[in-house]
């Protein structure tokens, strides 16, 4: 027995004409405030707010950003805007760390890469894990 193996499975259904649900919606509830606005307010005031809803409604509806709905777009300037955002900034020294027992310093660049120098005298454990752990730092800069 063979099966069709289903094609273009991306595509939104095209349901009340040429448009998808979505489309639909979006148009519809556009159209619906603009005329609610156009029946209660004066004309000057309806076509000023209903102006930019009617232009949000048809970017909604039709307009696609990378190739994703409009929807998610105004949805991710949202979160910018919203979410806490931190920035780090690492100071690049020469001395990367310094201490009694060790001191970690960059050398000069070898093929683009930094390799640097450690004096080896480790009293504990916690000073080695330190070290390797600045060098760790040190490869991802």
């Amino acid at each position: 027995m063979r099966f069709e193996v289903p094609q273009f499975i991306d595509i939104e259904d095209k349901i009340f004409g040429p448009l998808s649900w979505r489309q639909f919606l979006y148009v519809g509830g556009g159209v619906g405030m603009a005329a609610v606005m156009f029946f209660t307010l004066p004309f000057i005031v309806a076509v000023i707010f209903g102006l930019p809803l009617a232009l949000l409604a048809g970017a909604l509806a039709f307009f696609p950003v990378n190739n994703r709905p409009f929807s998610f777009f105004l949805e991710s300037i949202l979160n910018y805007f919203t979410r806490q955002r931190m920035y780090l900034w690492r100071q690049k020294n020469e001395v990367v760390y310094t201490n009694d027992t060790t001191v970690i310093k960059k050398n000069s660049y070898i093929d683009g890469a930094v390799a640097p120098t450690v004096k080896k005298q480790h009293k504990d454990l916690t000073a080695l894990a330190r070290d390797l752990e600045l060098q760790a730092l040190q490869k991802n800069e």
